[in-house]
């Protein structure tokens, strides 16, 4: 990027500033702040509109502890907060319309133990706030023992596909963020760091179809942000989680969460270790065709997987409070996965009368190490009761490493046998800088800007080598290094207002992109490298109408980007089996969708919404056929257009006072054009219906029934997938005087929940199936510590919007 880009860019974000600073007030209707005893916001905290002892409506206070509500009807009321760990309060009466816009009110803290707090509510298991749909883990019986993919896979509107794919609402292209960052993984890699985090580390689970302009672009279908738990309570307290699952393998997890505040310090500290034993079963039968569609060849592939994964995730840091308005805090994380395998496969070549012609017995011995460290430092300053600045600067290292070890045999009379291996390290650096600064321009009106600027550095290299005559000679035809540097400088800009019953949000972000990437040559393959510079403009924004108390209608839209993961450019093989193999493609560029929403909420009950987006270049599997080797190659392209149109309603409802359901169904309609430059089109209509039952069982058991439902499906132009499901069922209770719960839940009882469908190759086809170790028997115990005052969040930094496109092939 050119020093005057650089400029242009932080010139447009002190004349943001400006332009907020310089913004006109307007009339307002009732804003309650709710602090703490410390002068601190009560971000979370319960607000409650009272009429004739009786609530009228509700809201939850905002990250300065403001709960706002708008079109009150005219009358006398009271408000009430209620905030865990402190002593609820009643406001003094106010009357409405009149002349007070605003109060603030402080809260003062219980001075009891855990212990002494009767717990009378629970979380619901799906909320909607501020255009996000939450889901709240814990609230789920049947998420006990499970892994974060495996609740990924039952929460409503995503799927998740056999290559680890994750999709929201019907379309692919999701960022996934843990903790505000992103993963900076995909494909495989994500699968296996989500596969091997318990759902007992996570407390929330954001689902953002449409951000605002303060996100980074990335992610054509939005934004899952996965929010690990994080204890904010006064003193010293904690959680400790342990649990035991039995498949058909066995599984632990445990987790520890500990916190210390106290003053103008406070300290906190996390670790989880997971080990599991896990099991995949594939089965693929290829057809190959000639030109009048006859088939020629089958190749008949079972294959077995099975090995175990075992993570370590520590994170601990400290705040502290330089002055009332001034807070720097250090943050420190690291993740370490061991995952070792060994693999199974037959491939069966049969003739057109499905006689055996030649059979190839493959075995693999694999090691895959993922090592992460992390550092932030943060800043946040209070420059006014109506302007906030924050800082972040992140350093990340990733350093994986994928070993395997293959022997082909030919099972025949006089047979032979082929031993290869292979060495792929990757490592990757990543710096991160932001500054976002906030103004209330006046009661009802917000304006935000931002400036980021990351760095990343790739260095991923494959070593293959073959044994030939009992010496290891390398195979220069498929190993590479492969080195890639990438700089991206955004600004953004987003301006909330209310007037009325209607309130609108505007937002624009523009990044600029420069990468550079050098595959290094060999013996037989020639150097080669490519860099690219690129910006864009992303507009985003939202309009909400309040027809009364209890209609709403809101449209949003948005333009975001994907660009292509890191490894996904870069050329070289990654062996699956003998006949299949996976490679880079350089020439990816990014693809750019609009999305659009439509939706009404009636109350809290029912929420109905009409989607549509569409992607130009789409990213899209690409299988390539090399008929003389007979050998195919998966790998990725840009290959058109895609058009999705859907319609999802979302039903919370309490039919009696004991039962509480959550039913959402999602209707897609899918439209693919183009192909690698030819003319290819696929459609698909797809159905995902999910359902969550909590049931209070005389006042002490919480019991869940859920499962969810997919008829055939497709994410990419080749690959159709079918219909697929799972039903789980669990039970809950306090014990130990309510300082601990024991769970117990059954996961995927009927055992359907299996990974099937058809991929269309050029002149061949595969049918596939996967199933995984996925009716697991779960008992969990978990046990709380310590005092319930809560306080206000901490800064989860400025990497979060890099982590998805990191790849180990």
């Amino acid at each position: 990027m050119t020093l005057k880009t650089r400029c242009l860019l932080v010139l447009l974000f002190l004349s943001s500033i400006a332009f907020a600073q310089s913004s006109g007030a307007a009339k307002p209707d009732f804003t309650l702040v709710i602090l703490t005893e410390t002068g601190q916001a009560a971000e979370g905290a319960t607000v409650k509109l009272i009429k004739d002892d009786k609530p009228v409506k509700s809201a939850l206070a905002d990250a300065r502890g403001a709960a706002r509500f708008d079109a009150i009807p005219a009358g006398s009321y009271l408000f009430s907060a209620t905030y865990t760990g402190y002593k609820p309060q009643l406001s003094r009466a106010y009357k409405f319309p009149g002349h007070n816009y605003s109060d603030t009110i402080k809260l003062q803290p219980l001075n009891t133990a855990l212990k002494e707090v009767n717990i009378v509510a629970h979380a619901p298991l799906v909320q909607q706030k501020d255009g996000k749909t939450i889901l709240n883990v814990d609230a789920s019986v049947t998420s006990t023992g499970s892994t974060v993919l495996e609740v990924l896979e039952k929460s409503p509107g995503v799927s998740v596909d056999r290559n680890g794919g994750i999709s929201l609402q019907g379309k692919a292209g999701v960022m996934v963020m843990i903790d505000d960052k992103q993963t900076y993984l995909s494909g495989a890699d994500l699968n296996n760091l989500l596969s091997s985090m318990s759902s007992s580390q996570v407390s929330q689970i954001e689902l953002i179809t449409n951000p605002t302009a303060k996100y980074d672009a990335s992610g054509n279908a939005g934004i899952i942000n996965i929010k690990t738990k994080k204890n904010r309570q006064k003193g010293f307290n904690g959680t400790f989680t342990s649990s035991v699952g039995q498949g058909v393998y066995p599984k632990n997890n445990n987790s520890l969460v500990l916190n210390f505040r106290t003053g103008k310090i406070n300290t906190f500290f996390s670790y989880s270790m997971n080990l599991v034993q896990y099991l995949t079963n594939i089965y693929a039968l290829r057809k190959y065709y000639d030109s009048s569609n006859n088939i020629t060849a089958k190749l008949d592939q079972p294959s077995y997987f099975s090995g175990t994964s075992f993570n370590n995730t520590i994170k601990t840091g400290l705040d502290y409070s330089v002055t009332d308005k001034t807070t720097i805090g250090v943050v420190l994380g690291g993740t370490l996965v061991n995952r070792n395998g060994n693999n199974r496969a037959v491939a069966t070549w049969l003739n057109t009368s499905d006689v055996v012609d030649s059979a190839i017995s493959t075995t693999n011995h694999n090691k895959n190490r993922f090592k992460n460290g992390s550092v932030n430092l943060n800043l946040r300053h209070t420059l006014s009761l109506s302007q906030t600045l924050g800082a972040d600067v992140d350093y990340l290292h990733y350093n994986i490493q994928s070993e395997q070890n293959f022997n082909n045999s030919l099972l025949a009379p006089g047979g032979y046998q082929e031993l290869s291996r292979s060495n792929i390290p990757t490592s990757i650096s990543i710096l991160s800088g932001k500054i976002d600064y906030s103004i209330k321009t006046d009661q009802y009106g917000t304006f935000q800007s931002g400036y980021k600027s990351s760095y990343s550095s790739t260095d991923n290299a494959a070593l293959y080598e073959n044994l030939n005559n009992g010496l290891w000679s390398e195979d220069y035809s498929k190993s590479n290094q492969f080195l890639y540097k990438e700089n991206i400088n955004a600004v953004y800009g987003t301006f909330e207002k209310k007037y009325a019953k209607i309130t609108a949000q505007a937002g624009l972000r523009y990044e600029y992109t420069s990468y550079k990437a050098h595959q290094l040559g060999n013996i037989l393959q020639q150097d080669s490298a490519f860099k690219r510079n690129y910006g864009g403009f992303f507009p985003s924004g939202f309009i909400s109408y309040q027809a009364d108390s209890s209609h709403s209608f809101t449209l949003t839209a948005g333009r975001r980007i994907d660009r292509p993961i890191f490894q996904n450019l870069n050329p070289f093989y990654f062996i699956i089996n003998k006949y299949t193999y996976q490679t880079g493609n350089p020439y990816l560029l990014p693809q750019y969708s609009w999305n659009f929403e439509l939706s009404h909420q009636y109350k809290n009950l029912l929420t109905t919404t009409l989607l549509y987006s569409n992607i130009k270049n789409y990213f899209s599997q690409l299988f390539l056929n090399d008929a003389a080797k007979g050998i195919l190659l998966y790998s990725q392209g840009n290959v058109g257009s895609t058009h999705n149109y859907g319609l999802s309603s979302t039903l919370s409802v309490s039919p009696v006072n004991w039962w509480s359901l959550t039913f959402q169904a999602l209707y897609n309609h899918k439209q693919l054009k183009g192909f690698n430059g030819n003319t290819y089109t696929s459609q698909a209509d797809q159905l995902n219906i999910n359902t969550n039952n909590q049931f209070t069982i005389a006042k002490i058991y919480t019991a869940e029934l859920s499962g969810f439902y997919t008829t055939r499906a497709r994410n990419d132009i080749q690959e159709q997938l079918y219909p697929t499901g799972q039903l789980s069922l669990g039970i809950s209770r306090p014990i130990l005087k309510k300082r601990a719960t024991l769970k117990f839940s059954a996961r995927d009882i009927f055992y359907t929940n299996a990974m099937e469908g058809l991929t269309q190759f050029p002149n061949a086809t595969e049918y596939f199936k996967l199933t995984r170790d996925t009716r697991v028997f779960t008992l969990a115990f978990t046990y709380r510590f310590g005092k319930s005052y809560k306080v206000t969040g901490r800064s989860d930094g400025s990497a979060g919007d890099e982590k998805d496109r990191v790849g180990n092939g």
